[in-house]
């Protein structure tokens, strides 16, 4: 390992490689700001230039650079206009978008950045440390094992209940399993409740449902209540980009949790940012004490620290498998796979011996690219977060832009411009009636995952006995039933509490 170090420092820190990391991060920062602009795009429409570079190091330097650079900024729009263009940075608005409505929008941008920085340091060091032996753990999951981890993510609506809410909570999960349906079926080859619509035969689009669940109501608010929105103007005043010491004690153990545990979730195949992020805020809501999760969702800086750390840590894990194994753990490393494959690069367990240049040089070259995005980020806090500070009738026009650009990008058709409407306005009505809408967003973006997963475990197992013949299934089908039932057990315990006239510790 100390050989293959030394070898990928020496490529890495050559000048065309440090211009290839600061290039791919100031692209992929300012296309993850973007909402419908994720970084699959930007990367599809980068490979005929990195292919252009010829020299493989240094294109896939540039491409992981844009891949690391679009989750680091991700979280921008999400934080300030609530219009998360990426699933991974879904979570990161939960809390920070309540932020930066209540003045705090330069605090929860350097939160963002922090944690991310520390997220995508960490996932490097435990992917030069762990990338070989994790390789074949990875290759333990199959089918069973990932329709359980789906299971897992689901479980996550537990977070997103408040009390007396769990029904509303899977309620509205089970509607977004619903939307997943959808389109034409991976297993049968046939449209699915299309309503004879061509258009949806390829599904309803993940920008377009984000859109509507969220920045939209979000405008439409600003619509029907003026009052509302000259109070929110007033929040948009940037007073204060520091974190506090107490802040910091606060956020230094999630990061920690997090980045382990995004990390880890990356590396299994089909995982990926989206599910660290949403697993990362669970945990941490439900390990929470009761006074701290009652912050959850209004504005709490773990609430933010958690999925920004597991989701760019989950990124870098997501180049185990890639690396190692040559299996895409995402659609965006499958893109970056077939980058490799045109740059005759063959991924495998012989990569580290036949071109540790390559292997090595991309592993410090994170290291590099997350110092640089942290230097790149913090400066510009108070210039980013200023878009706030314009008057609430101006923005609106701005985030109805933005909300429809980024839906009729996601699948280049009208017919996505009218469900984003209707979607919109359905959501807008839910809201007023207290309804959750994550676990909506959670189910649709698991719903695929799940369903393909279960059926390809049913056909080999021929029927449900996978669930007590695979150990590491049925394992994480009890750590989902754990996750869902200990929120309710909290409440119950409350209100037992209560009624005998007693309190009960934490």
């Amino acid at each position: 390992m100390i050989e293959g170090l030394l070898i990928g420092l020496s490529t890495a820190f050559s000048l065309t490689n440090i211009l290839m990391v600061l290039g791919g991060c100031l692209i992929g920062t300012f296309i993850g700001m973007l909402p419908g602009l994720g970084p699959m795009s930007i990367i599809a429409i980068m490979i005929p230039v990195a292919i252009t570079i010829g020299d493989p190091s240094a294109a896939l330097i540039l491409l992981a650079g844009v891949y690391y650079g679009a989750i680091f900024g991700g979280s921008t729009s999400s934080i300030l206009i609530n219009a998360p263009g990426v699933a991974s940075t879904v979570a990161s608005s939960f809390d920070g978008y309540p932020m930066s409505r209540d003045g705090k929008a330069g605090k929860a941008l350097t939160i963002a950045a922090i944690a991310s920085f520390a997220g995508g340091t960490i996932g490097a060091v435990l992917l030069m440390v762990f990338a070989p032996m994790l390789a074949s753990v990875a290759l333990l999951f199959h089918s069973a094992e990932y329709f359980a981890l789906m299971v897992v993510g689901l479980s996550a609506i537990a977070a997103f209940a408040g009390t007396g809410n769990v029904a509303k909570a899977m309620l509205m999960t089970i509607v977004g399993l619903m939307l997943a349906t959808v389109g034409t079926s991976a297993l049968f080859n046939a449209p699915r409740f299309t309503a004879g619509i061509m258009e949806l035969q390829s599904g309803i689009g993940f920008i377009t449902l984000a859109m509507a669940m969220f920045a939209l109501p979000e405008a439409l608010y600003l619509v029907l209540d003026p009052a509302r929105s000259k109070r929110s103007g007033d929040g948009g005043k940037i007073t204060n980009l520091r974190i506090t010491r107490e802040e910091g004690r606060q956020i230094a153990p999630v990061i920690g949790r997090q980045s382990v545990q995004g990390f880890f979730i990356g590396v299994l195949p089909g995982a990926g940012a989206t599910i660290a992020s949403f697993l990362g805020y669970a945990v941490e809501r439900n390990i929470a004490s009761a006074e701290e999760q009652k912050l959850f969702g209004k504005g709490s800086v773990k609430g933010l620290a958690a999925p920004e750390s597991a989701n760019n840590a989950a990124s870098t894990g997501s180049f185990v498998p890639l690396l190692t194994l040559g299996i895409p753990g995402s659609g965006t490393t499958a893109i970056l796979l077939g980058a490799l494959l045109a740059l005759n690069v063959t991924p495998g367990p012989r990569l580290m011996v036949d071109s540790p240049e390559i292997f090595w040089s991309v592993i410090i070259s994170m290291y590099l690219g997350n110092l640089v995005l942290l230097v790149l980020n913090l400066p510009l806090i108070p210039y980013i977060a200023r878009i706030l500070a314009v008057p609430r009738n101006f923005l609106i026009p701005f985030i109805l832009f933005f909300t429809l650009m980024g839906a009729y990008i996601g699948q280049n058709n009208s017919t996505e411009l009218l469900l984003l409407v209707g979607f919109g306005i359905m959501a807008t009505m839910l809201k007023f009636a207290d309804f959750p809408l994550p676990p909506l967003l959670i189910g649709f973006i698991l719903g695929g995952m799940l369903e393909d997963n279960f059926a390809r475990s049913m056909q080999l197992y021929d029927g449900v006995s996978f669930i007590w013949e695979r150990p590491m299934t049925m394992v994480l089908l009890i750590l989902a039933a754990v996750l869902v039932v200990l929120p309710g057990l909290r409440t119950w315990r409350a209100r037992s509490a209560q009624r005998r006239g007693v309190s009960t510790p934490d």
